[in-house]
C-alpha cells in the first residue's frame, strides 16, 4: 500500500506531530508498505535524511514552518498516486488532500492532534474567545464533514470535538511510542554527567518549550519544592519560542542553581534523559494525547500533570502518576509528596511502565493500518478508468 502522510510541518520542526509521523513511518515500512511525506519547506539547505519527503518551496515564516497554498505540480502528481492520504494538519495540507484527492476518490485520514481551540485563543489575542471558537468550530466541522475518517487520539478530545459541533463520526486511535526504545537503557551515565546525584530526585520535562505548554508554573512550583527539599532537581529538556523567558525567570528563583535547560536533544538520545529521572512533570492543558508523557511511562516515570483532556486519558491518577487542577499551589503539593515519598515512586513507575504497553506502535499502528486498509477496500471500486489510470502511472514514474 502507498500512503500519504500531510503536514504543514515536518523536520527539521520537531513537534509531537512530526515525531508521530516519524515513528508511524517506521512501522508501516517494516511490513512493507510504502510512506511517502508531503510538506513544505523555505530552508534550501536542509537536507532529508529518509526517502521520499516530498517538500514543495514556502514562504519562511518560523523555524521549520514556510507558508505556500499550493504544491508544485509534481508533488501533486505522487500525492494523487498514494492508495490513502493521512492529513495531521486540517489548514492547509487538508484543503490540498481534499483539492487534489477528491476528485480521483482517494480516501482522506485526518487526525485532529491539536487542540485548535486553545491555540488560537493563545497566539491570536487580539481576536476574543468568541470569535475564535466560532472560527475553529466553523472550519473543522466543515472540513470534518468531507474527509473519509476523523480520528481523535483520545477520548477526551473526541468529547471536545463534539462540543465543537463535529458531526462526522470519530474514531478513537491512541497516539503510538516505540516503546522498546525507551525501556532498552538503564545507566545512570548521563545524570551524573551533568553533575546530577543518585540521591537528587530529579524531575524532568521534555517537549518544546512554547507558550501554551504553561512551564512557568513548573518552574514556579519547583521553586517551592525546592525551598523544602534539598535534594530536588529540575531537568528541562528541549527548545522553543519561549526559551530565553523561562531561562530568564527561572534565574529570578532561589531554586536557579537546580533548574537546568539542555535545549533541544536528538530525539534518538531522549531516552538517556528519561531513564536517568525520577518522575515527569508537565502543566500543559493545551495537550490532545501527549507523546512526550506516553515515552516517559514507557521509562518507568510516574507523570505530575493537570486534570485536563489527554493528560487525564493517559495518567491515571494515583496510580501512574499524579493528577492537579490548575491551581498552582494544588500543584505544587502533588510534586512535594511524590518527591517525598519513595516507595510510592516506584509504585507508580512500575504501574507507568505497565500501563504504557497499550500504546506500543506494534498495537496502534495495526490498527490504524486496519482503518487504512478498510478505506482503500471501500473506495477501490471507484478509482478506475483511464483517466485514473493514466494519472497513477505518471505519478509513478515522477516518484521515482
Amino acid at each position: 500500500m502507498r500512503i500519504g502522510m500531510m503536514a504543514d510541518l515536518y523536520k527539521p520542526y520537531i513537534s509531537g506531530v512530526t515525531i508521530y509521523i516519524e515513528v508511524n513511518r517506521k512501522y508501516l515500512e517494516e511490513l512493507g508498505h510504502e510512506v511517502f511525506i508531503f510538506t513544505f519547506s523555505g530552508e534550501k539547505e536542509y537536507v532529508d535524511d529518509e526517502p521520499n519527503v516530498y517538500r514543495s518551496p514556502g514562504l519562511p515564516i518560523a523555524e521549520g514552518f514556510a507558508l505556500n497554498f499550493v504544491h508544485t505540480k509534481r508533488v501533486k502528481r505522487v500525492i494523487q498516486t498514494m492508495d490513502v492520504i493521512h492529513v495531521h494538519h486540517p489548514f492547509i495540507s487538508g484543503q490540498l488532500a481534499l483539492r487534489y484527492c477528491k476528485p480521483l476518490n482517494l480516501p482522506i485520514v485526518f487526525t485532529n492532534h491539536t487542540r485548535y481551540d486553545l491555540y488560537a485563543q493563545t497566539y491570536a489575542p487580539i481576536l476574543t474567545k468568541e470569535i475564535s471558537q466560532t472560527f475553529i468550530q466553523t472550519y473543522l466541522s466543515r472540513f470534518c464533514s468531507r474527509v473519509d475518517m476523523v480520528v481523535s487520539p483520545s477520548n477526551g478530545m473526541a468529547k471536545i470535538l463534539r462540543e465543537l459541533n463535529i458531526d462526522a463520526p470519530i474514531t478513537v486511535v491512541p497516539n503510538g511510542v516505540d516503546i522498546k526504545k525507551f525501556r532498552k537503557v538503564k545507566n545512570q551515565t548521563k545524570r551524573t554527567e551533568l553533575g546530577f546525584s543518585l540521591d537528587d530526585v530529579l524531575f524532568i520535562y521534555s517537549g518544546r518549550l512554547a507558550a501554551e505548554k504553561n512551564l512557568p508554573m513548573v518552574i514556579k512550583s519547583f521553586n517551592a519544592v525546592a525551598q523544602a527539599v534539598d535534594n530536588a532537581r529540575l531537568l528541562i529538556v528541549g527548545s522553543g519560542s519561549v526559551e530565553d523567558i523561562l531561562k530568564d525567570l527561572a534565574m529570578q528563583t532561589i531554586a536557579s542553581n537546580r533548574i537546568h535547560f539542555t535545549g533541544r536533544v536528538p530525539y534518538d538520545e531522549l531516552p538517556e534523559y528519561l531513564s536517568m529521572s525520577d518522575a515527569f512533570v508537565t502543566a500543559s492543558t493545551s495537550e490532545v494525547h501527549p507523546l512526550s508523557v506516553i515515552e516517559a511511562m514507557a521509562s518507568g516515570l510516574p507523570v505530575v500533570g493537570i486534570a485536563s483532556p489527554g493528560i487525564e486519558d493517559t495518567v491515571e491518577d494515583g496510580i501512574t502518576g499524579m493528577l492537579s487542577s490548575n491551581d498552582p499551589l494544588v500543584f505544587t503539593a502533588k510534586m512535594m509528596r511524590l518527591c517525598l515519598d519513595k516507595d510510592l515512586r516506584l509504585n507508580m513507575s512500575r504501574a507507568a511502565l505497565e500501563a504504557s504497553e497499550r500504546y506500543s506502535i506494534e498495537h496502534t499502528g495495526a490498527v490504524m493500518l486496519s482503518h487504512y486498509e478498510r478505506l482503500v477496500n471501500q473506495t477501490e471500486k471507484q478509482r478506475h478508468g483511464i483517466g485514473y489510470n493514466l494519472k497513477k502511472a505518471w505519478g509513478n514514474i515522477l516518484a521515482k
